[in-house]
């Protein structure tokens, strides 16, 4: 397995290119913005794009979307839950913001607590982890957790926004905080960590903290 990134946007938010070695197939997490440089990421891997995964609707993660989607006709998986801000609140979020957005198509595949992804000979479980976000999700397979906004390194996704929960980010950091210690964890913002890293320093995993404005 591979995983490529690529920081895009004004919210500098991390798109990843995870590829099965074994098959050349590959799935694109999180495009969020700058859809042109994702398009040739994906091209210069040489790697056949399966799908569009997305932990979460927030505005700076679904912006390169609908360019990607020009250039690859793949399906976008996303939570149920996050609808709202996939549809309609997202491009508010831009509005307000003064940034470009083009609204995507779909979504086309509906996300659901435990279950399980295929890209290639790859396989992801999907980890329902609301909070930040009511349709929040994680990827969790081989090793690492592709974490979205749930989980950085050392702090965590914002709850202080529209539809965000506190008590549902205690519930998910509780839950997310019992996977293997040696899980490597890609989040959304920031450099990639471990686990057993954020047990150690990350405040917001001991429940000294709720809610975090950045």
């Amino acid at each position: 397995m591979k995983i490529d990134v690529r920081t895009v946007g004004p919210f500098q938010e991390n798109c990843y290119l995870v590829v099965d070695e074994a098959t050349d197939h590959a799935v694109l997490v999180d495009p969020g913005d700058e859809g042109a440089r994702l398009v040739r990421m994906v091209r210069d891997s040489g790697a056949t794009l399966e799908a569009i995964w997305l932990t979460h609707a927030h505005i700076d993660h679904i912006g390169g979307v609908a360019e990607v989607r020009r250039h690859y006709d793949v399906p976008v998986h996303l939570h149920p839950l996050d609808l709202p801000y996939y549809t309609t609140l997202s491009a508010r979020a831009a509005d307000m913001y003064g940034v470009d957005f083009e609204q995507p198509e779909g979504p086309h595949a509906e996300l659901a607590d435990g279950q399980v992804l295929s890209c290639g000979t790859l396989r992801f479980t999907v980890m329902h982890v609301p909070g930040h976000a009511p349709g929040q999700v994680s990827f969790n397979g081989h090793g690492v957790a592709l974490s979205g906004d749930l989980l950085f390194a050392g702090s965590i996704g914002r709850t202080d926004l529209p539809l965000s929960n506190p008590f549902d980010m205690d519930a998910s950091l509780a839950r997310f905080g019992a996977l293997p210690p040696e899980n490597v964890v890609y989040p959304g913002h920031g450099g990639v960590t471990t686990l057993a890293e954020e047990q150690r320093s990350n405040p917001f995993l001991a429940g000294r903290a709720r809610t975090v404005k950045r």
